[in-house]
């Protein structure tokens, strides 16, 4: 029997934050990642604010070093002339974000949290969820059972803790999939900034980020509407590998935190990608988890309070996100449908 104070489920950036959080304040953890590395992600665009939580879990010049692609900012092409929007300025300069492959992201992680006693199963997969007298205790894997003080889930858009509970879950916009994909080629028009552009049928986010290699992502606000939209000079561009999609309907669930287990990242809430932030509030909520999971083992009379704290935590950061990006999208020359009028 194999016995942890957290057990993880899903190795991607919220998994892997949780992961190192947790061993650097001293607890004994198991990640478990039911895919090997690499696997296919898109490329990731990270906003500046997400450097310094890359900076705590120690990956920072591994990541954004001076190999980095940097960028300051994207042109929007919205309901008017098309605009830059920079990221800002202090007074150490311009803010700078950055270009990365989701391979190098995912594999620098995970290789931060190995080095920090870690026990990672790759590729194991997560079968079921162990309970007893109503508290999470466990979870049964492919390879065996493995028990522990607090499961976190962090599986992303499979909703695994979720649906093996049946928690609870809101859906605050219609089904939404995002299309992306890679195009072999170099376009000056997107070789520094990214682009944001607006149709009657949703948006296209095009950014070059390789030398040779163009990443594109599109969101079509009504299912019947059509699903890839490039810009005529990017047409004639080979693709690099087939289209993929993503679940990126909005949807929260509400007790993301309860008797021995915490949800994290898209498995707790998530929104699309013109929320722009996705990775860094999957950083957040981690280290977030992290935080309360350590609090609660050291004082196990604040457990019920943390994982309220928690929840609170997130519902409320969800609530100012969907508030926004509503609020973006009445700006769309063609709103969707399905957005409420105020």
């Amino acid at each position: 029997m194999k016995h942890f104070d957290v057990v993880i489920v899903g190795a991607g950036p919220a998994g892997c934050a949780t992961a190192i959080s947790c061993a650097r304040r001293g607890l004994r953890v198991a990640l478990i990642e039911r895919q090997p590395f690499p696997r296919f992600r898109p490329g990731e665009s990270l906003h500046p604010g997400i450097e310094p939580l890359l900076q705590q879990l120690g990956v920072a010049e591994q990541l954004c070093g001076h190999a980095a692609r940097r960028f300051e900012g994207q042109w929007v092409q919205w309901n008017g002339t098309p605009r830059f929007n920079g990221f800002g300025t202090d007074d150490s300069g311009i803010w700078q974000g950055f270009h990365l492959e989701r391979a190098q992201l995912d594999a620098t992680l995970l290789a931060q949290a190995a080095a920090l006693g870690v026990e990672v199963n790759q590729p194991c997969r997560a079968r079921r969820v162990l309970t007893q007298a109503n508290r999470v205790i466990g979870v049964d894997t492919d390879s065996g059972c493995l028990y522990a003080s607090c499961l976190i889930d962090a599986s992303g858009a499979r909703d695994w803790l979720s649906r093996q509970l049946g928690l609870t879950t809101h859906n605050c916009s219609a089904p939404l999939v995002a299309r992306y994909g890679y195009l072999h080629g170099y376009n000056a028009a997107y070789a520094t900034t990214a682009h944001l552009l607006a149709d009657p049928d949703g948006w296209t986010w095009i950014a070059q980020v390789g030398d040779r290699l163009l990443h594109w992502t599109r969101l079509t606000f009504e299912r019947n509407a059509r699903s890839v939209m490039l810009p005529k000079a990017l047409q004639s561009l080979p693709a690099m590998g087939a289209m993929r999609g993503a679940d990126v309907t909005w949807r929260l669930t509400p007790a993301a935190a309860g008797a021995g287990y915490f949800l994290v990242g898209d498995a707790a809430n998530r929104l699309d990608p013109a929320s722009s932030h996705g990775v860094l509030k999957a950083l957040m909520s981690g280290m977030q988890a992290a935080q309360a999971v350590a609090d609660s083992l050291r004082q196990p009379a604040w457990q019920v309070p943390v994982q309220m704290q928690y929840r609170e935590w997130l519902i409320e950061g969800f609530a100012r996100d969907v508030a926004q990006l509503r609020n973006f999208y009445r700006q769309h020359p063609y709103p969707p449908s399905w957005l409420p009028a105020n």
